[in-house]
């Protein structure tokens, strides 16, 4: 089946890992076995979650005001563009900053999906709204990105799970993933291979 839609997590994937969630979480006075710190704050009172907010939106305010694009993010979404394919964005971070990310580095999403849309990775909600908007089926998106919350996101909604193993926990998901990537670029050897190959490694 020919791929129609291409979603990509943010941080990690489109641009270079920056967040360190354990200082985060230090910061915030959260233990470091809390877990991810979204899922942390939705434990806490009114009160102390407003003060934790503040600190998560420093350091995203921080992160777009330092972002780096992974090596060769941009000519790969220019590629997958001009075979007519519609690029979205899923992300934990929200909305405002992924577009504050496109508008820096000069980036062309069709569609953003942030945390105040409604529930977050690994939660099916985020593909399958990016789907309806584009008006194509599920297993005709790959859904890409570093960690474990993409894929499982990506298999909750029936969507291909592609992982971008860039780095040293990336081994930890790959019985997740249905395509493991080495460099961004190489999701346009899965979309020319699609319908192929069913399960891999992309040399």
């Amino acid at each position: 089946m020919l791929i129609r839609a291409v979603i990509f997590d943010l941080d990690g994937t489109i641009t270079q890992p920056y967040f360190d969630f354990d200082v985060i979480r230090q910061e915030m006075g959260l233990d470091k076995d809390a877990g991810p710190v979204l899922e942390a704050m939705d434990n806490l009172s009114l009160k102390r979650r407003r003060e934790i907010e503040e600190i998560l939106h420093f350091h995203e305010r921080k992160a777009v005001a330092e972002s780096r694009l992974n090596d060769g993010a941009k000519q790969t979404l220019e590629a997958i563009r001009a075979l007519g394919i519609r690029i979205g964005i899923l992300t934990r971070n929200r909305k405002q900053n992924a577009l504050a990310i496109a508008k820096m580095h000069n980036l062309k999403f069709d569609a953003v999906i942030g945390r105040e849309d409604g529930p977050v990775k690994p939660d099916a909600f985020g593909v399958l709204r990016l789907c309806a908007k584009f008006g194509v089926k599920a297993e005709q998106t790959l859904m890409v990105g570093d960690y474990l919350f993409d894929l499982q996101c990506a298999k909750a909604a029936g969507a291909v799970a592609v992982l971008l193993a860039n780095h040293n926990r990336a081994e930890e998901f790959a019985e997740q993933a249905d395509f493991i990537i080495e460099t961004i670029d190489q999701i346009l050897q899965i979309i020319e291979k699609a319908g192929v190959r069913s399960k891999g490694k992309i040399d």
